[in-house]
């Protein structure tokens, strides 16, 4: 097994393709972390990694929760966990049917991959539940305390929604300011998302990286709560 040696993502394609090829490694997906470099495989291509030249951030100064997601917030009989189930959690997302896409860019290959990451502690799930029913929840990756949120999937209205504001407040509570969403959608633009230039993304993450916060530790594992 080799490591791709990645070049400066800077130099990414204007379709903000850095490489082809590779592998998975949970040693690979680290070094593209920590220059803003990510998987998205595409059928028909070789292994591809992107740093787009735009890139979707959220900063918790300026998150905006609607009226009515804070009246569900204070309402909700859901519960609320970390790490309590990755694997059910990435298979969600993977499961999730998106508008203009056919399939998923969650591959078995792709689960896998991040439930190693996750077995080695850089990746994490929050967890919304029903009773004992997963409902809802969503993933990222941790690299040396820089948060990057990857899917999201519900079962249940405002499930995954209720998990985010769940896992900023985690976030929050261990002095991180932002996190990497990667793609703009409608919901997170609605909460508050922003698109940034890729240089000051990477200037971003190379501050957060330095600040080295330590954002899950041993006691956070299966943290159970209610946002309100």
């Amino acid at each position: 097994m080799s490591l791709i040696r990645f070049p400066d993502p800077r130099h990414a394609s204007p379709e903000g393709i850095v490489a082809l090829g590779g592998n998975l490694h949970v040693d690979t997906l680290l070094a593209a972390y920590r220059q803003g470099i990510f998987p998205w495989p595409i059928d028909g291509l070789p292994l591809t990694w992107f740093c787009p030249e735009e890139r979707a951030v959220l900063d918790f100064a300026q998150l905006h929760v609607p009226r009515s997601l804070v009246k569900e917030r204070r309402r909700t009989s859901l519960r609320f966990t970390i790490d309590a189930d990755f694997h059910a959690v990435i298979t969600g997302c993977a499961g999730v049917k998106r508008a203009r896409e056919d399939g998923t860019w969650i591959t078995p290959r792709i689960i896998r991959a991040y439930c190693e990451l996750h077995a080695r502690g850089h990746a994490h799930s929050v967890e919304a539940w029903e009773g004992n029913m997963l409902v809802g929840g969503m993933y990222g990756v941790d690299v040396d305390g820089a948060f990057a949120g990857e899917s999201m999937f519900h079962l249940r209205p405002n499930a995954s929604k209720l998990a985010l504001l769940y896992l900023i407040e985690h976030l929050r509570a261990r002095g991180l300011d932002w996190m990497d969403i990667q793609v703009i959608t409608p919901h997170m633009k609605a909460l508050g998302a922003i698109i940034i230039a890729r240089d000051e993304f990477l200037e971003r993450l190379s501050l957060a990286r330095r600040r080295g916060l330590k954002l899950f530790e041993s006691q956070d594992i299966d943290q159970q709560g209610h946002t309100g």
